[in-house]
């Protein structure tokens, strides 16, 4: 670019060349050129991710590949998809030398009109919103595929409404081979739903670009090129310290000083710096830009901002009053002095901090006045009804009145389109700041809590329905309603008890509704949600739901209560659970409501974990995410991907699950706490995770992570009432202090469990719990004091299809069997327990029966002891569970049993392959153990571990202890 003569100011603040981002554009090409990629572009406002993207799209790697670009909206309308539709209209050109074939792109057209005349025809409307959307989402799929090679960019992702957010997870698992997709995201702008599905893309995880501020250097670099000429030092610091190195920011500093200063002198005056701060020196910058224009111009403008980020001309006539000569006239002003730009054929404010800066420059009377009169103008406009930006215009116009119709009738259209998360969002605000009238007041609640059930309004949905139940009197029918929807939330929030009292509190109210009833008394059936509550009221409940559900005539009441009756007989270990689950899932009336569907499928998974049926919770896991993917039913994705990792887990596929758990344990952000000191439902689904975690740590170690993991589970699982996990966390922990040699802590976790148990009067939960205070007791010499147990144990779960208990059964029998002196009974139950686990698949829990098989042989001197030892010593080998290792070989060398390779034997050491030796100090010091607690556990002189940890750390290149978890374990020598 020529230069201008001295003193005139440059016509563009921006620099000629990108600035510090060589690292950053390099990893963005090498992303976009092997597609497919998913890139996110992440860093604060100003930074320049907008124009690292534009130096992507100029480059010649990309002559030949479609680019479009789509701008997320911070208002957006409940109709999602709107900036992929607007990189759609870009390809009008494209679409016009060759339409795509693929009919069902046709579904697109309506929403095209500017192209629809390139695409296939319309397709029939579909009475199912849900089926409509994902009909939607395929054919935006195979209109991104007809037009590969492509790379696509959306811009201001974190703004991005719900919709758009569910088809980018959906684009995630379906995209076409030749598309590279581009994101550009705000950090510190809130959680990004779709980080979790670009994660798991088929495709491989997302790439990550964050762009930082630039350093002092970079600084200097990027003012050098602004003002054509070179930067002192002293400048770029004083630069640097009054910017702090935000691209935006230096560029608006930049852009203000030749009008101070001329342009030549510039970079030897470093005071001139002094005055401006940041971030007023921008506000300064930007309303002395908007002084500049003529007091028409700058009405026009201050209107613009009140109308939103990208004004619409014909609106903004109609709200000044001005005539289109001079709306024209204006922002084209306003673009000269930078407060607007060029977007897509008409004008939009050049950043939002320009935006908010002129909208914050009105002054408020004015300010509600323009709200007032845009939405006017947006009512009288042809078209579909802009019901989102109606809302937020009466709203800052102070018409309560209008705002909550328009924010009632724009959720009413999210929901229609399976928006629960917007729905919830208007919803919530018509009742926190429109302050409606009781009865409607009270339609909205019974909507929120509709809408936040799947959505993510529950903390302040909760309070909302509390005071409207404490404080408004209402028809018994509204009562009840509001009670079932606020249980639901409180259940969904983590709260098992409060929830379950407020549904319960709800069933007298809704006799004259049989529908809701049918389903609330369904929800009461649900065994495993609340302590204090025995399966006999549970059964109770589930009659009466079948009458109320016969009474309303209504197939989904029918269903819900039929998959109640399913899981309670389920949980029961009751036969004839597998039979009513086999007609459901072939029921039409089921497999016509997928969200339905895919809970239940999920539901009974995790039922069938809980006694021990592995093949069927994997074949139900199976259908329920396949049916989950199919709804596009974004909210159950944690819940697939916890009840996966449940599964593996108790199949002894433990390779990468402690990272799964990690990720899982980390997909949310902490919340702020919620009412009655109960806990998010994001926290209600890590029970189950971090219960996991504990119970693969008791295996695997450090012991006293896994504890504390365990003991976290026991103390909020109790204190909101949910029974489950907490009788399994309890179990587990009984289990992990009889390893630790804690016997009376062992019977006391196991005494509690069983408490539990008593008061839901279901001992198939039990059976563990028995088998662990009986091997408590039988530690502390009291093994006599079991016996009633077990026997009520055997009578409670007479003959129920469920595995673990039967196994657990057989064990409690075989413990107390030895401490008579029994020792061939003994035997015989413990291999009938092995084969029983063996069958089931629970690879974990036959491995613990068979070493405590090896145990006792060994102790009677039996000469297959030591062989059924190794087999346990392999089976724990081969799951990664290093603590039971550690065990199982100081009872092998306690009895003279051979330890066999790899965990001893093999060729001496050599180069960074461990002895055996070496490698058991290893492990435990990777679990944390100290130098005396290794020589105790081993039999060996503190000097000796001292000597092998040095080695170990030697031949590993590690510096230190610290570093060995991440090294282990190894492959022992010869592997």
């Amino acid at each position: 670019m020529p230069l201008g003569p001295p003193h005139v100011a440059p016509t563009d603040s921006r620099s000629a060349v990108l600035v510090g981002r060589r690292a950053e554009l390099a990893a963005l090409r090498a992303a976009v050129a092997a597609p497919p990629s998913l890139v996110l572009v992440e860093g604060e406002a100003g930074v320049g991710k907008s124009r690292l993207v534009a130096e992507l799209l100029a480059t010649p790697d990309l002559a030949g590949v479609r680019r479009l670009v789509g701008q997320c909206e911070l208002l957006q309308e409940p109709l999602p998809l709107s900036p992929l539709l607007d990189a759609f209209r870009l390809a009008g050109p494209d679409l016009a030398l060759s339409p795509p074939a693929n009919p069902v792109v046709g579904a697109l057209a309506p929403l095209l009109p500017e192209v629809a005349a390139h695409l296939p025809a319309p397709l029939p409307a579909l009475s199912d919103q849900l089926a409509e959307r994902h009909r939607v989402f395929r054919a935006a799929i195979a209109l991104l595929d007809h037009l590969t090679p492509l790379v696509l960019v959306l811009e201001d992702v974190h703004w991005a409404d719900g919709g758009t957010q569910d088809f980018l997870a959906f684009l995630a698992t379906y995209q076409p081979r030749e598309l590279s997709v581009v994101l550009t995201v705000r950090s510190g702008a809130g959680p990004l739903p779709v980080r979790e599905a670009f994660a798991r893309a088929p495709s491989g995880p997302a790439r990550s670009i964050r762009l930082a501020p630039l350093r002092p250097p970079e600084v200097e670099q990027l003012a050098s090129s602004i003002l054509r000429a070179d930067v002192p030092p002293a400048f770029a610091t004083s630069l640097y310290e009054k910017t702090g190195g935000i691209p935006f920011v230096v560029e608006e500093v930049l852009r203000t000083l030749p009008e101070h200063l001329p342009a030549g002198e510039i970079p030897g005056r470093p005071d001139v710096l002094a005055d401006l701060a940041v971030p007023t020196v921008l506000r300064d910058v930007l309303l002395q830009r908007l002084s500049s224009l003529d007091h028409q111009a700058q009405e026009i403008l201050r209107a613009a901002a009140v109308v939103g980020m990208t004004p619409d001309e014909g609106i903004l006539t109609e709200v000044t009053g001005r005539g289109p000569a001079e709306i024209a006239e204006a922002l084209a002003q306003a673009q000269a002095a930078g407060l607007l730009h060029e977007h897509d054929g008409g004008c939009r404010f050049r950043h939002r901090l320009a935006w908010q800066i002129v909208y914050e420059s009105v002054a408020t009377s004015s300010r509600r006045w323009l709200h007032l009169k845009t939405a006017r103008a947006l009512q009288s406009a042809t078209g579909p009804r802009p019901l989102a930006q109606l809302a937020h215009h009466f709203r800052h116009a102070g018409s309560a009145a209008e705002f909550v119709a328009n924010a009632e009738a724009a959720a009413d259209t999210a929901l229609a389109h399976g928006n629960d998360a917007t729905a919830a969002r208007f919803l919530l605000q018509a009742l926190q700041l429109g302050e409606p009238a009781g009865e409607v007041r009270v339609r909205l609640a019974v909507k929120l809590g509709k809408a936040a059930v799947d959505g993510l309004a529950q903390t302040q949905a909760v309070p909302i329905l509390e005071t409207l139940l404490a404080t408004e009197p209402l028809p018994a029918h509204l009562r009840g309603e509001l009670r079932f929807a606020l249980g639901r939330l409180l259940r969904q929030h983590g709260a098992a008890r409060a929830g379950y009292l407020q549904i319960e509190q709800a069933v007298p109210d809704l006799a004259d509704r049989p529908g809701l009833l049918g389903r609330a008394l369904a929800a009461l059936a649900a065994p495993e949600t609340v302590v204090d509550r025995h399966f006999r009221e549970h059964a109770v409940r589930c009659d009466q739901a079948e009458e109320a559900a016969r009474r309303s005539g209504e197939p989904g009441v029918h269903v819900a209560v039929r998959i109640a009756r399913a899981s309670l007989l389920l949980e029961q270990g009751d036969p004839a659970s597998w039979r009513l689950i086999d007609e459901l899932l072939r029921d039409d009336a089921l497999r016509s409501a997928p969200r339905e569907h895919a809970r239940a499928c999920l539901n009974w998974a995790q039922g069938a974990l809980h006694i021990g049926q592995l093949r069927q919770a994997e074949a139900l896991l199976a259908e329920g995410r396949r049916t989950a993917d199919q709804a596009e039913y974004l909210r159950l994705a944690e819940v697939v991907e916890l009840v996966a990792a449940a599964v593996d887990h108790a199949l002894g596929r433990w390779k990468g699950l402690t990272d799964r758990l990690r990720r899982l344990s980390g997909f949310h952000p902490a919340l702020p706490q919620p009412p009655h000191g109960t806990v998010s439902h994001f926290a209600a689904a890590s029970f189950d995770i971090r219960l996991l975690h504990g119970a693969l740590l008791a295996a695997t170690g450090p012991a006293e992570e896994a504890t504390a993991s365990l003991g976290d589970v026991v103390a909020v699982t109790e204190r909101v009432g949910a029974v489950w996990p907490l009788i399994s966390a309890r179990t587990t922990l009984s289990r992990l202090l009889l390893t630790l040699g804690d016997a009376e802590g062992a019977a006391s976790a196991a005494t509690a469990a069983l408490a539990d148990v008593r008061a839901k009067g279901n001992w198939v939960w039990g059976a563990e719990s028995v088998l662990c205070l009986t091997d408590a007791l039988d530690a502390l010499g009291r093994a006599d004091e079991a016996e009633s147990l077990v026997d009520e144990l055997g009578a409670g779960i007479g003959d129920a299809d469920a595995p673990l208990a039967q196994a657990a059964l057989l064990g409690a029998r075989a413990v107390l069997a030895r401490a008579r002196g029994d020792q061939q009974p003994a035997d015989r139950l413990l291999v009938a327990a092995c084969a029983g686990l063996g069958e089931a698949g629970l690879r974990y829990q036959e491995a613990t029966a068979r070493e405590r098989l090896g145990r006792w042989r060994c102790e009677r001197g039996a000469a297959d002891g030591g062989r059924t030892l190794e087999e346990a010593l392999r089976a724990y080998g081969e799951l990664g569970a290093d603590r039971d290792v550690a065990r199982i070989c100081r009872t092998m060398r306690s009895h003279g049993v051979p330890i066999p390779y790899p965990w001893r034997g093999g060729r001496p050491s050599h180069g960074r392959m461990l002895s055996s030796r070496e490698r058991e100090v290893a492990l435990l010091a990777a679990n944390g153990r100290t130098n005396q607690e290794i020589a105790e556990e081993l039999f060996l002189s503190r000097r000796t571990v001292e000597s092998h940890v040095a080695s170990v750390l030697r031949k590993l290149g590690c510096r230190s202890r610290r570093e060995l978890p991440a090294m282990m374990p190894l492959p022992a020598d010869g592997e």
